[in-house]
């Protein structure tokens, strides 16, 4: 290659093959972009239903276990408030170690 070839203009074919082509490269870019953007907010949503469900069903469980053993065996205290706040405690347990798992494999 010698000094004229380096300093010839570039052909008009050249220069929008040039234009089409930086083009395709800056809508890639922006839809990698978009595509991680959408994945944290289902990443969200997703930790938000699991932190949900994660309080919910402990909760839910010592409600049930409690109506059980109220209607079993009576007594002068409600077992249904005592399983359902040790339920909501076991559940905030459980959530808050998800969070930090997810939050960790970041």
């Amino acid at each position: 290659m010698n000094d004229s070839d380096q300093a010839r203009p570039a052909a008009p074919d050249e220069e929008e093959f040039k234009r089409e082509v930086e083009h395709k490269e800056a809508r890639k870019i922006k839809a990698r972009r978009e595509r991680e953007q959408n994945r944290r907010v289902w990443f969200g949503l997703g930790m938000f239903g699991l932190v949900g469900w994660s309080v919910a069903i402990p909760t839910l469980i010592g409600i049930a276990l409690g109506i059980w053993l109220d209607m079993t065996f009576p007594s002068g205290f409600s077992w249904t408030l005592m399983l359902m706040f040790i339920g909501v405690i076991l559940g905030c347990i459980n959530a808050w170690h998800w969070v930090k798992k997810e939050s960790q494999r970041d």
